[in-house]
C-alpha cells in the first residue's frame, strides 16, 4: 500500500470511529485518550509526508493504526473500521535516498517493540475478560515484532518498520487502558 493510501485509509477509519460509552465515565475517558492518540499519529504522519519524511510518516500511520485498532478490538470505540487492514498489499517501496534512514528506524524500532514487551506486566487479574484481552495485546506485539524481525532479515525494510510500529501502537494503546503494568522503561511509553 502506498503511503498516502494509507494516510487516506487512516483518516477515513478515524472519521468513522466513535465512543460508545457515555459522557463522563471512565471508559469514555480511556476511549477518548486512545482515539486522540491514533489521531496524533495519523496527524504527524500527515506532517511528515507534506515535508518529504516519507520514514516517519509511515511509521507514525501504523502506529496510528495500532492505537485504532486497539480500541475498536477492545470495544472502547466503535466504527467499521475493525476489518480495515493497512496491510493489504506490499508497503509502497521508498527511493534509494530512503534506504540508510529506513534502515536505522527499522533496527531502532524492532529493539524498541522488544523493549516494550518486555517492560510490561498484564494488570487485570487472571480470571477476568480484561485479562485475557491484555493477553491477546501481547500475542499480536509479539506476532508484528517476529514477522518484522522475518522482514528486517529480508531487507523489506519498510514492511518492517510496519509491523514494529503497528505492534508497539498496540501495546501503546494497551498501557494506556490500563491492561499492562509498566515494570520497566516507562519513557518508551504515552502515559
Amino acid at each position: 500500500m502506498k503511503i498516502a493510501e494509507c494516510q487516506c485509509l487512516l483518516t477515513a477509519t478515524l472519521s468513522l470511529a466513535r465512543i460508545p460509552a457515555p459522557q463522563d465515565t471512565p471508559l469514555n475517558k480511556i476511549a477518548a485518550s486512545v482515539l486522540e492518540m491514533a489521531r496524533a499519529y495519523e496527524s504527524d504522519g500527515a506532517l511528515f509526508s507534506e515535508t518529504g519524511d516519507y520514514v516517519n510518516a509511515l511509521a507514525c500511520y501504523f502506529y496510528g493504526f495500532g492505537w485504532l485498532h486497539l480500541g475498536l478490538s477492545s470495544g472502547l470505540l466503535s466504527g467499521t473500521g475493525a476489518a480495515v487492514c493497512p496491510f493489504a498489499g506490499p508497503a509502497e517501496l521508498l527511493p534509494e535516498r530512503y534506504r540508510a534512514q529506513l534502515q536505522e528506524k527499522s533496527v531502532r524500532y524492532a529493539r524498541l517493540l522488544d523493549m516494550a514487551r518486555s517492560s510490561v506486566e498484564c494488570a487485570p487479574d487472571p480470571a477476568t475478560r480484561s485479562h485475557d484481552f491484555a493477553l491477546r495485546v501481547l500475542c499480536i506485539a509479539e506476532i508484528y515484532s517476529r514477522y518484522g524481525g522475518q522482514l528486517l532479515r529480508s531487507g523489506v525494510y519498510e514492511e518492517a518498520l510496519s509491523c514494529f510500529s503497528y505492534g508497539h501502537g498496540w501495546l501503546d494503546a494497551g498501557v494506556s487502558a490500563g491492561l499492562f503494568r509498566i515494570i520497566s522503561g516507562r519513557d518508551i511509553f504515552c502515559v
